[in-house]
């Protein structure tokens, strides 16, 4: 089995944490920040073993923000040294995230220089939710930082819902203030930010669909690869609901004249199996047509109700006459983010969004052994 998170923060970690901040920092009292940071850490889950140590910061910083900040900032790593890095600016994170606001400019600019030593995005939204536009006018001046890192947090820790943070309520009811940001990096170099770019996008897109669809459609035109499929992919939850602009953004119009036959191969399925299945779909029509064909499980859940969940299948052009097919196999195997039932469930195939072919069957769960 994988190591648990919460083992990513352990008593070792708190010992290079005093070493490296009492290292550039003589006054620092590293014994009792051991001895705080590491009091029943080990009986406690990840975020918790980060307040705690985040709570030793507190008891043995200075008091005095600006300089607990400088503390902090001379021991991130240099060219001649080590420095805090990785795992242990969680906590460092939390601390600037409660005390940095008061000290506005400062605490940001404390979040910079540490984001390419470890994420900062989580640090940085209080900010943004303190004072939105202030914040804002800094983080839109790191979008031409030469760190990529610095880069990112410009777009990530701007995200209204980013996964695992506070969630920006302004920005999810209005997320105008951040396009420029987002529009700024849409053709940075680096693959790392233009997928966070696209993930802004595709938050901004579960709240407001049209806006989103009217940003890509008039940024695609021209577009290099590359910024083709950052707009792709910010578009892929509008493109699994079958939002038509999202879909006429990629060239996929109303499938028309198509037939579409779905076999299951098994309609009894045993929990940690397979459902196997085929698709087979013929364009009856007289054009050719580009098709996006994705295919849905819908789930039962606990009251007997169905759930859909969409799957990502393939893409293709067809052209009149020609038919085509897929041959898959969907797992239904122990997931964290999903409880199984066992009874009736159904799949079902979309193409362009629409749904074209429908089948249910059965998930059975193995017995428990009675031994």
């Amino acid at each position: 089995m994988p190591e648990p998170l919460k083992n990513l923060l352990h008593e070792a970690l708190v010992g290079d944490m005093a070493d490296r901040i009492s290292g550039n920092a003589p006054t620092f009292d590293k014994n009792r920040f051991v001895t705080l940071a590491t009091e029943g850490l080990t009986a406690l889950e990840l975020m918790e073993r980060s307040a705690l140590i985040r709570d030793a910061l507190f008891a043995t910083l200075p008091g005095d923000f600006r300089e607990a900040a400088a503390m902090l900032k001379a021991s991130l790593p240099a060219a001649d040294r080590p420095g805090l890095s990785g795992w242990m600016l969680l906590p460092v994170n939390q601390f600037i995230a409660a005390r940095g606001p008061d000290h506005f400019d400062l605490g940001l600019d404390l979040l910079k220089a540490l984001t390419p030593h470890f994420t900062a995005e989580y640090g940085i939204r209080p900010f943004i939710h303190r004072d939105q536009q202030r914040a804002l006018a800094i983080i839109s001046g790191w979008v031409d930082d030469p760190d990529q890192h610095v880069r990112r947090l410009a777009s990530e820790g701007t995200r209204p819902r980013l996964p695992w943070a506070m969630r920006l309520p302004q920005l999810v009811q209005d997320p105008a203030p951040i396009l420029p940001i987002l529009t700024a990096l849409m053709d940075d170099p680096e693959e790392y930010v233009r997928r966070s770019v696209a993930n802004s996008l595709n938050d901004v897109a579960k709240d407001h669909p049209d806006l989103v669809a009217a940003f890509i459609a008039g940024h695609i035109d021209g577009a290099s690869p590359e910024r083709r499929w950052l707009l792709k992919h910010a578009s892929r939850t509008l493109l699994k609901k079958g939002h038509a602009q999202a879909l006429a953004n990629f060239g996929f119009g109303v499938a028309a004249s198509l037939e579409c036959e779905l076999r299951i191969q098994n309609v009894e399925v045993m929990f940690g199996a397979g459902l196997d299945f085929e698709i087979r779909v013929t364009n009856a029509g007289e054009i050719t047509q580009s098709l996006m064909i994705d295919y849905a499980i819908h789930h039962m859940k606990g009251d007997g109700s169905l759930s859909p969940k969409v799957f990502k299948c393939k893409t293709i052009m067809l052209a009149p006459g020609q038919s085509h097919a897929i041959e898959r196999r969907h797992a239904m195997r122990p997931i964290t983010t999903r409880r199984y039932y066992p009874g009736e469930h159904r799949i079902t195939i979309i193409v362009n969004g629409a749904e074209i072919a429908s089948q249910s069957f059965v998930l059975f769960m193995p017995s428990a052994d009675p031994g």
